[in-house]
């Protein structure tokens, strides 16, 4: 039987020690998910804001593809970056497969239309008026752009942060694509599934304190954002 409160209390122990499987499990999810949300920022960026100022045959249906996106199972993004990953598949000799820099790659595929969409979602919220100012000094596209980059600097690093959230706390995809392997792709999500079912509860309540801290610095975080 468990005791819930033993249970939480050896946790807590094991966080204040700084336990070893808790630190590196910790400090390999943070350079995972880092890697990709830096990844995905450089793509993002400028592909949302490419959408947004230019007019095309099929814009409208690109957008609400990307936002159809947003809902994406990771066990789909899983399968997908598995089968071009694999030994036989397009990118299998680059040997991503099982290693942080495949688990990296299938956390961008994730987060990406996030990033995109929702950059493109604060450029279409510039004030008019501003946007008319704006042309009227004269100003290049490339300065027109930057201008809106600007002003809505706020609700990008916003979403930038909900790509952060929706990275580290993914499962499906880090399992099928890491393989859990233990110092090399054990990532808090996979490491809580693994020893929950292992019956180690106290390790798993360890990670998922941790886990819930980050949660809340991001929650912390975005409440800054809108208030800006």
């Amino acid at each position: 039987m468990i005791d819930p409160v033993s249970a939480f209390f050896t946790a807590i122990n094991l966080i204040i020690t700084c336990n070893p499987d808790v630190m590196e499990i910790t400090s390999k999810t943070l350079q995972i998910t880092f890697s990709s949300v830096l990844i995905s920022t450089i793509f993002a960026l400028p592909l949302g804001t490419i959408i947004n100022f230019n007019e095309f045959r099929g814009k409208k249906t690109l957008i609400s593809l990307i936002q159809t996106l947003y809902a994406l199972p990771t066990v789909i993004v899983g399968l997908v970056c598995f089968m071009l990953l694999s030994r036989t598949g397009p990118l299998g000799s680059f040997g991503f497969l099982f290693t942080p820099s495949g688990m990296i790659i299938g956390q961008s595929f994730l987060i990406i239309p996030i990033m995109t969409g929702l950059t493109i979602a604060a450029l279409q919220g510039v004030n008019p008026i501003l946007t008319d100012t704006i042309k009227s000094l004269g100003a290049t596209k490339v300065q027109f752009q930057i201008s809106h980059l600007r002003e809505t600097r706020f609700v990008i690093m916003a979403a930038i942060v909900i790509g952060f959230s929706r990275a580290i706390s993914e499962v499906g995809a880090a399992i099928m694509i890491g393989g859990n392997i233990k110092g090399h792709t054990r990532v808090l999500t996979t490491a809580i599934s693994l020893q929950t079912s292992m019956g180690n509860f106290e390790l798993s309540l360890a990670l998922g304190i941790i886990l819930l801290g980050i949660a809340l610095v991001i929650n912390l975080i975005m409440g800054f954002l809108q208030q800006r």
